[in-house]
């Protein structure tokens, strides 16, 4: 047995999948609902969900050239579709009954549709015609006619009214030509049951370039029909396969290879037929249940069915494999070679569409190599596998031996690596050097890219995660796993950005990595392994880090400041021991937990203001360059989501999370028992203040002490204070006007291209917004927090647009230029260190969740900031 192919992707919905086909860049899915839903090949996002039919969606073919798209229904119709702006071309329509329209092709040579009915009927329309025929009449359409079940008159000849909506078509079913087919054009009883299947295949005849249709139906036949050009493309029969039982088993579904048609028929069989000789070749009998697809490519074949299990079998007719693909029935499938992937598409009742690269099955690959894309999934798979949580000791191998391995890749792709030891056995630093070519450029720029390998705990004890956070899963167009956004994700895009560089001799620069697996802890001893191996990483140029995350879902962004932080404990402690408030309790006695909320309480004034003396005096001023940002920021954010509000509001609220000092109050711990009647004999808290910009760590940490130790100095207590600094680090500011950032500007707009232009409003914001007298109202803004920027993000389209590639524009989506509220200790440290400005590239979504259950990266967010980090590593001069 073969092994079982890899799950890729899988992409849910709310509604079954019944048809499918597979163009050179998207996937069409015909659901229940009578949508079609549209899938990029690429990233697997759902790019567009056309409302197509009232009925479910039976049958999807597309035209040779790939530029139509054909969609039967249970509503009597096919619909015909442009494949690129997904708008309505044609409707086509009998005056008959046909009931539901099973399936539908198209000969391109012919220009001629054919549909297959529930009648029992084919049907044709030559679309050369659609222009000299008589107008169809409104009362002869399917929408307008009485049904003679639903619309027949009740007890006493009364009839229920048609409801209004009941004559409406779907809203992305409209704007095309209305089409009906003459009466000439139609074969009845082409089969004595329902026409469930049919394909257009060419070089049958002796004439190679002539088509034929092929067609299976209900009484176990398969004929085969010549088409008659002179006569609109009327089908003539031309012979019938039959395997000679009285009464044939339905046949359900065809698929054609070179002269072999492969049948599926109800309890799982499938029928090879040799078109040359008219001979059934084989019969195989599967467990598939009846047998609802089958598919066939890279000399495979794939048959599927009601058990949800699909069965390979190789040229030999050979079973070489089974596995499981989806949870119900598999109602669709579809293979495809995409960029040289081989790939397995299967829908079902589950809901669900799987991608499966069936490389591994098939005994004799093409020899196409494997993508850069598809190795960077591959190793971001393994990377996420590893448990690295840094902040529990029972990870602490797992850690190392994610260490080990990212080594292991960074010596594969040729670069020089070390494991930096860090003190008091904390995790590794990698260090990574890949060296430019020499003969591209004598003076090589030296680019150093840090990023972090652990990452935060996710034990999924409540079953949140929809799949398992330390096995990679790839569910409608993103990544799921711990680490895919922070920081796996970026991690190896950037390496594998210089892995093509290298392979196309491109790579002029001097690539540097520190990857350490000690941020996530604050980055315990990074600053000192540094220090004592500056030597080995040498001279620096420039500083990239990846470790943040766009506003919304929709805009790029550069981050070019981050808060700097202090976290400190507040301990309050007696010299008696826990003791009952009954028993004890008096005004003679001096709490402690009394005593640390008064010394808090005078942390924090009106609106949270810090109080301690000098505290926002450095704080830099609004500029109106700055300014300007914010008017970007925020007429950008609104665009996009009108439920974000007014645009000043807006722009304030961010301002106070990234330009503001801030403190903050975490927990309150006590001593003795849960018990309230306790008074605990210690009291601590925990806080941190969020720094900007010109705030020293060390200068405020050391006013927080004093100004906690004067306060409880004045509660004349006979308890003990006691303040530690437990972790700080300093705040970072950008220059937004350097190389690097021109450089990741520039190449965001390359590799993210076009997009609709905007439209501009005035904004006014205040000059000063530190100080509330020079601009902010008097009443509290309401903040836009991250979860709020995150959940507005996915803004449903409006119901009469349908989308539209945009081509030839000359608004380009340009990244928002971004601070952030977050502390990265490393940045500030390591531009101190090499004398190097520092830029950062957020490369996932708002709605990324990292840090939180269900973390996820979206996989065109991956690709994109591969080529990006590319372009950078390849562009960015020498300062």
């Amino acid at each position: 047995m073969s092994p079982a192919p890899v799950l890729t992707h899988r992409m849910r919905h709310d509604k079954s999948i019944l048809a499918l086909v597979i163009s050179a860049e998207y996937i069409f899915a015909g659901t229940q609902g009578g949508e079609i839903l549209v899938y990029c090949l690429e990233t697997y996002e759902r790019i567009n969900v056309i409302c197509a039919h009232r009925g479910s969606v039976l049958g999807v073919c597309l035209s040779k050239d790939q530029k139509l798209l054909f969609s039967s229904a249970g509503d009597r119709i096919v619909n015909v579709w442009d494949t690129h702006t997904f708008l309505q071309v044609y409707s086509i329509y009998s005056t008959y009954d046909v009931g539901d329209v099973f399936c539908v092709s198209h000969a391109s040579s012919l220009q001629t549709v054919y549909l297959g009915a529930q009648n029992t009927s084919i049907q044709w329309y030559d679309l050369k015609e659609k222009d000299t025929r008589p107008e169809p009449k409104p009362a002869s359409h399917p929408l307008f006619r009485e049904d003679r079940f639903f619309d027949s008159p009740g007890p006493g000849g009364v009839r229920t009214p048609r409801p209004q909506s009941a004559e409406e078509r779907p809203r992305h079913a409209r704007g095309g030509q209305i089409l009906e087919i003459d009466k000439q054009h139609i074969r009845q009883f082409a089969h004595y049951g329902y026409v469930y299947c049919m394909l257009v295949a060419r070089g049958l005849l002796p004439d190679p370039d002539e088509e034929i249709l092929i067609s299976g139906g209900g009484d176990g036949t398969i004929k085969l029909w010549t088409l008659d050009r002179q006569a609109g493309g009327a089908i003539n029969e031309l012979y019938t396969l039959f395997d000679g039982r009285d009464e044939g088993e339905s046949v359900l579904t065809i698929a054609l290879d070179g002269t072999f048609l492969y049948s599926g028929r109800i309890d799982g069989e499938i029928n090879v037929w040799d078109l040359e000789t008219k001979q059934l070749v084989r019969s195989l009998r599967t467990r598939t249940g009846d047998v609802l697809t089958v598919a066939v490519g890279g000399d495979l074949l794939f048959g599927a069915g009601v058990s949800g299990v699909v069965e390979k079998f190789n040229r030999q007719y050979e079973r070489i494999g089974r596995f499981t693909a989806h949870t119900g029935r598999i109602l669709a499938s579809g293979f495809t070679r995409y960029r040289g992937q081989p790939l397995l598409i299967t829908g079902g009742n589950d809901n669900t569409l799987a991608v499966y690269d069936v490389r591994d099955c098939i005994s004799t690959p093409s020899g196409s190599k494997v993508s850069s894309d598809e190795i960077l999934v591959q190793y971001l798979k393994q990377f996420v596998s590893f448990r690295t949580v840094s902040s529990d000791l029972r990870y602490k191998a797992d850690c190392r031996r994610g260490a080990s391995w990212l080594r292991q890749i960074f010596k594969k792709f040729g670069a020089a690596t070390e494991m930096i030891a860090t003190e008091n056995g904390y995790n590794p630093i990698i260090f990574a050097k890949f060296r430019g070519n020499p003969t591209i450029s004598k003076v090589r720029k030296k680019i150093l890219f840090y990023g972090h390998y652990d990452v935060i705990p996710a034990e999924n004890e409540q079953g949140k995660w929809i799949a398992d956070p330390f096995s990679l899963q790839g569910i409608d167009g993103y990544l799921y796993g711990r680490g895919t956004s922070d920081n796996k994700g970026p991690i190896m895009a950037a390496i594998l950005a210089v892995a093509d560089l290298a392979a196309e001799q491109a790579l002029d620069s001097d690539i540097i990595f520190l990857i350490e697996g000690e941020e996530e802890c604050g980055s315990r001893g990074f600053a000192r392994a540094i220090e004592e191996n500056k030597k080995l990483v040498g001279d620096v140029d420039w500083i990239l880090l990846a470790n943040s995350y766009w506003l919304d879902d929709h805009v790029p962004c550069l981050t070019y400041g981050l808060r700097g932080v202090i976290h400190a404990t507040v301990s309050v402690e007696s010299s008696h021991p826990d003791l009952h408030s009954g028993v004890d309790g008096s005004t003679l006695l001096d709490e402690s937990l009394k005593d640390l909320i008064a010394v808090l309480a005078m942390l924090t004034g009106t609106h949270g203001s810090v109080q301690i003396p000098g505290f926002t005096d450095p704080i830099l001023p609004l500029t109106e360059a700055e300014k300007k940002l914010y008017e970007d920021i925020t007429l950008t954010l609104t665009r996009y989501n009108p439920s974000l509000g007014d645009a000043e509001t807006l722009a304030q609220s961010l301002m106070r999370r990234w330009r503001e000092a801030s403190l903050t109050i975490h927990r309150i711990q006590t001593s003795g028992p849960e018990n309230s009647t306790i008074i605990p004999r210690l009291a601590r808290a925990a806080l941190s203040i969020r720094l900007v910009p010109k705030q020293e760590a060390s200068v405020v940490a050391q006013a927080l002490i004093s100004f906690l130790e004067d306060h409880f100095a004045k509660l004349e207590s006979q308890n003990r204070l006691t303040v530690s600094i437990d972790h700080q680090a300093e705040p970072w500011l950008g220059d937004y006007n350097n190389e690097i950032f021109k450089t990741l500007e520039q190449a965001i707009v390359e590799v993210w291209g076009p997009l609709k232009s905007r439209r501009r409003s005035s904004l006014s914001i205040s000059k000063h917004p530190t100080q509330p007298s020079n601009g902010y109202s008097s009443s509290k803004p309401s903040p836009t927090t991250s979860s709020t920027l995150a959940n507005s993000s996915v803004t449903p389209p409006n119901e009469d647009e349908i989308y539209t590639p945009v081509e030839n524009t000359s608004s380009f989506r340009k990244p928002l230029y971004i601070r952030e509220g977050g502390s990265i200790p490393a940045i500030r440290f390591l531009e101190k260190v090499f004398g190097a400005p520092a830029a950062q590239l957020p490369c996932g979504q708002a709605s990324d969740s990292a840090h939180l259950d269900n973390e996820r990266l979206r996989l065109l967010n991956l690709k994109k900031s591969k080529e990006i980090f590319k372009k950078v590593f390849r562009d960015l001069p020498k300062k």
